[in-house]
């Protein structure tokens, strides 16, 4: 079944050996079958490939953050399988649920209080009392969150602090002989992490994503207050510096300096262009891929053409001044 993928790999540091689930039923009982072994297992969803893990098992949750070597005090997005499942563990004020209804399954991570009784390690919240929650629209993610039957914890696949994986092969190349398993799934269609909000005590803006804002405050008719970057973050997404390449990066440019390679937008030349047509939506789903890629340009001083900040451009923007911040 699997002939046509890599041979399964055993890191000499980490001595894991990493298998590749193909997406039939059988192999997604297999892979949630890891899940419910404390494995770490990386799967695609609409947004990025995810790592994860069982929500409920702080001795999974604590060799993901080693197998990323992610802060602890950075807490961890659970994927669940609808609104009912979330409420398990969540408690839905009227605007949560009314965005649930509205954005589910989708690009929408939603902070809430925690229930209680709720069985989530705090490992996952990091020690706080609300929970980032979303369902993913993705039939792959769906069918191991139905085949798993529970909550999944599932930060991107990808070191702490590199580039997250859009493609299986990013998730390969990033994280083999590290974790358990990876769902081969092919693509991201969205590109960019899940927009995250919470609800109180006022509707909030916690990291601009895949779901627009002007989409959420149009559907709702108010504006979304703005959560400024903090160092113990309250929510996924919220480090000042993420999503780095190898080489340092300088944004907006106009023009290409001596010795840079351009990631370009719209009609330019460049070594590497989101868009050359200007399409936003095309731009964002091709973004961290074009980081892959200049990192495997060697690419050590890289400019950015100026992104318009709307729409998706304004979550473009946010993952590229993280991922151009000192480090």
């Amino acid at each position: 079944m699997h002939g046509q993928y890599p041979q399964p790999k055993r890191d000499v540091m980490n001595d894991l050996i990493t298998r590749i689930f193909a997406t039939d039923r059988k192999e997604m009982k297999a892979a949630a079958g890891v899940l419910a072994d404390g494995g770490l297992i990386a799967f695609p969803t609409e947004t990025v490939y995810g790592l994860g893990v069982d929500a409920r098992d702080s001795e999974a949750v604590a060799r993901l953050y080693n197998a990323k070597g992610r802060p602890s005090f950075n807490p961890l997005i659970v994927h669940v399988s609808s609104i009912e499942a979330a409420q398990q563990f969540v408690e839905f004020d009227h605007i949560a649920l009314a965005l649930a209804q509205a954005f589910w399954p989708g690009a929408l991570t939603l902070v809430l209080p925690l229930r209680d009784g709720a069985t989530i390690s705090p490992l996952v919240t990091a020690g706080l009392t609300t929970l980032a929650i979303r369902v993913p629209d993705h039939g792959i993610a769906n069918g191991l969150l139905t085949a798993f039957g529970g909550p999944i914890a599932a930060p991107s696949a990808n070191p702490s602090g590199q580039i997250s994986p859009t493609k299986f092969a990013h998730v390969h190349d990033l994280m083999m002989g590290r974790i358990d398993g990876i769902v081969d799934g092919g693509n991201c269609s969205v590109g960019l992490e899940s927009t995250i909000v919470a609800t109180q005590p006022v509707p909030t803006l916690l990291r601009a994503g895949g779901l627009p804002v002007e989409v959420i405050e149009a559907a709702f008719g108010f504006n979304l207050a703005l959560a400024g970057d903090m160092s113990a973050p309250s929510s996924p997404g919220q480090l000042a510096s993420h999503y780095a390449p190898i080489g340092t990066m300088r944004l907006n440019a106009q023009t290409v300096e001596k010795g840079e390679t351009l990631l370009g937008y719209g009609p330019v030349e460049a070594a590497v262009n989101l868009s050359p047509s200007g399409d936003l939506v095309e731009a964002a789903g091709g973004l961290f891929d074009a980081l892959h890629q200049l990192n495997a340009m060697g690419a050590a001083r890289i400019a950015v053409s100026p992104i318009p900040y709307h729409g998706l451009g304004r979550a473009i923007n946010d993952r590229l001044r993280r991922a151009a911040a000192p480090r």
